[in-house]
């Protein structure tokens, strides 16, 4: 007789599979404002977008592995150009790029809201927030390279995450101004018609 087969235990990480991912979530909150800011035109005809959701997959899940595989693979080399300089793991990179990424979920979910000033002032804070935390996680790593390395890495960091973030504000979110079209002028004619008398 078999011994009843035990359940399998799920990692941390894998247990929230069957929830949206947050990189579904920017796309799936990009077609959700385009419809909220379209409602009640009704020459506008919504049609789910759906290959934004692959394109918003591909490019937060290269910016969350290549740019942090990019900068431990950095981090090691002026490891070894010297020695002083001491570094995160491979692991510690990526998790901390991780969880900076974290504060775009409840800022995608508020990017629903159809105020363009709104999304903006609500980029902002997600990328000074965000940025602030790379920005004083890998500080205390290359402070100790030379200042112009240390500064160009530092900038680096940022300008790559400023260009996720107004990527995907200007991709997702971004709405189309309609100008309303003006009615169409019917001349008029004036016609008389003469009657013949008979």
């Amino acid at each position: 007789m078999r011994a009843p087969a035990l359940p399998k235990l799920q990692e941390p990480h894998l247990a929230s599979a069957g929830r949206t991912p947050r990189k579904d979530r920017v796309a799936i909150g990009g077609n959700l404002s385009s419809f909220l800011s379209e409602k009640g035109n009704p020459s506008y005809h919504y049609r789910p977008q759906f290959h934004r959701v692959t394109i918003a997959a591909l490019v937060i899940f290269m910016y969350a592995w290549l740019v942090p595989v990019g900068l431990w693979g950095f981090l090691t080399w002026r490891q070894g150009a010297e020695r002083q300089i001491g570094g995160y793991s491979f692991l510690e990179t990526v998790c901390v790029y991780g969880y900076s990424l974290f504060i775009y979920i409840p800022t995608s979910i508020l990017w629903i809201i159809p105020f363009e000033w709104l999304r903006w002032t609500l980029i902002l804070v997600a990328m000074v927030i965000s940025g602030s935390v790379l920005v004083l996680t890998f500080w205390p790593v290359v402070r100790e390279d030379t200042k112009v390395m240390a500064v160009a890495t530092v900038v680096t960091i940022v300008v790559l995450h400023t260009l996720l973030a107004v990527g995907c504000k200007m991709y997702f979110f971004q709405t189309e101004v309609h100008v309303p079209s003006a009615a169409p002028i019917t001349p008029t004619i004036n016609m008389t018609i003469a009657t013949k008398a008979h």
